[in-house]
């Protein structure tokens, strides 16, 4: 007898990630020796595909029934507890189920392979390897499907709605960077410290120079105001920490213990004390009309950076370039508490004027969190992915913050929504990498923002009167997986 032989369709030679992705009968495709020819039918297969559809479409429940318990008198007749190659259909149920008259076998279809026993009624119970399939119609449904879930709203506070920020006026004087400024409690006037060693004041409706002091050595990092006194205070990096009178506009008192270069500067809201932090790692406490150093909160690892003080626990809080913030006892000069969240150096801090709460910057995120416990609230909506040298909040809710690349963000306190992304324009001859941030502050009424700059300028920013909601429109998409920490 001649053998037949069969002409394969030739193959390309493809990879196999090629072939995995090519069809869903990548199996095939795999594993068969011989490509031109379809695989086999499966009669078996076949058989119970048929005879389950006959079964469920025209013999329903009843039919089901009735070629279970021929199964099961034929299985009992035989002697054999197993019904062959396949058992179709088997009914369980309460006893009534034993007669398909009585309506009550519309409890459940098993199918699939089963061994048949035999219980007291003869009816076939149902063994291992089977699906139960609820017929009975009832409403009680499982359904685990996320589209039936109804969708809960967003809790996450809607932002109020802020007019965009505009740059008015530029201040040009200073011959090196401007590092620092204060605003006087009467808002007539504001001073600024630079690193060309001078403190200037200026007039804040003119923006005109009253006034230039000289006597430090070295770049003013830090200035404070007094509103109980007609004294100011500056701190540089030449560790002098300095008191101004300015009625005689001289220097009248001078702090000495600093080790290395002061940073920052506060003063306490009510009692006559001077806080100042610096590069050695320590925050020190001064008795203003002494002279005397009351307390060196020392605890940090590095560079101490910023401060603020409130006139309750905790009356000191100080950042760090160790990324902690502590929270000090002023009674005995300890440390009351020491927040880890951030991962870099907390550079800037600022405290709600009217809410029990502050915000604190660092290149990775601003985080807000609650006084006078320390719990963490949340992180700010966006990133600034820059170095944040300075920021301040007025009592609106808006949140300036200013980044080493001169990037000026405006942020909704209470949602952490960021509604304006502004950038500086660096002064004419200037490069465009003299764009930097090292201080702002609000004027007392928070209707402006003054900013220090890299490029030795000063400017002053106002809300734009002719911004409405419908030209410059809230984009607000509530967060999804905000990152806790």
């Amino acid at each position: 007898m001649p053998v037949q032989t069969v002409e394969l369709e030739p193959v390309e030679p493809q990879s196999l990630k090629k072939l995995s992705l090519k069809s869903l009968k990548r199996t095939l495709d795999l594993f068969s020796p011989v490509h031109g020819l379809l695989a086999p039918s499966d009669p078996e297969s076949k058989k119970i595909r048929t005879s389950h559809k006959i079964n469920l479409e025209y013999g329903g429940i009843k039919s089901s029934s009735q070629s279970a318990r021929h199964a099961n008198s034929s299985a009992a007749s035989s002697g054999n507890q197993q019904s062959g190659s396949f058992n179709v259909l088997a009914l369980t149920g309460p006893e009534d189920s034993r007669d398909p008259q009585k309506g009550g076998s519309q409890n459940a279809l098993v199918v699939g392979p089963s061994v048949q026993t035999k219980g007291p009624n003869n009816i076939g119970l149902q063994g291992k390897g089977t699906m139960v399939v609820s017929t009975s119609g009832s409403s009680e449904r499982n359904y685990s499907t996320t589209a039936l879930i109804e969708r809960m709203p967003s809790k996450w506070p809607r932002p109020v709605w802020h007019p965009p920020w505009k740059c008015y006026r530029v201040i040009s004087g200073h011959l090196g960077w401007v590092r620092s400024v204060a605003f006087d409690p009467s808002n007539t006037w504001f001073c600024t410290g630079s690193a060309d060693r001078t403190i200037k004041i200026w007039d804040v409706a003119k923006g005109t120079l009253k006034l230039t002091l000289t006597g430090h050595i070295e770049q003013i990092r830090g200035l404070a105001v007094s509103k109980k006194h007609t004294y100011m205070f500056s701190a540089g990096d030449d560790k002098q920490v300095k008191c101004w009178d300015l009625e005689q506009n001289k220097v009248i008192r001078s702090y000495h213990g600093h080790l290395s270069g002061v940073y920052c500067l506060g003063l306490h809201p009510t009692i006559d004390i001077l806080l100042t932090g610096g590069r050695d790692s320590v925050c020190r406490v001064w008795d203003i009309r002494t002279k005397m150093q009351i307390f060196a909160l020392s605890g940090h690892e590095n560079t101490v950076c910023s401060v603020f003080t409130r006139p309750t626990d905790p009356q000191v809080v100080t950042g760090s370039h160790d990324s902690t913030i502590k929270f000090w006892d002023l009674r005995y000069g300890k440390t009351m508490l020491t927040l880890t969240h951030h991962k870099k150096s907390v550079r800037a801090m600022a405290s709600h004027p009217t809410e029990n709460c502050f915000a604190s910057a660092s290149a990775e995120n601003i985080k807000k969190f609650n006084l006078p416990q320390g719990e963490f609230l949340h992180n700010m909506l966006s990133q600034q992915k820059t170095i944040i040298n300075a920021m301040a909040v007025n009592e609106d809710g808006v949140l300036a913050t200013g980044g080493d690349n001169g990037s000026l963000w405006f942020w909704d306190w209470k949602s952490g929504h960021n509604f304006q992304q502004d950038q500086t324009i660096v002064q004419p001859g200037s490069l465009e990498s003299e764009a930097g941030i090292y201080a702002l502050s609000y004027d007392v009424t928070g209707s402006r923002l003054i900013t220090c700059e890299a490029d030795k300028t000063i400017k002053m920013w106002k809300e734009d009167e002719t911004a409405t909601p419908e030209t410059h429109p809230l984009n607000f998409k509530p967060p999804k997986d905000i990152r806790r920490f």
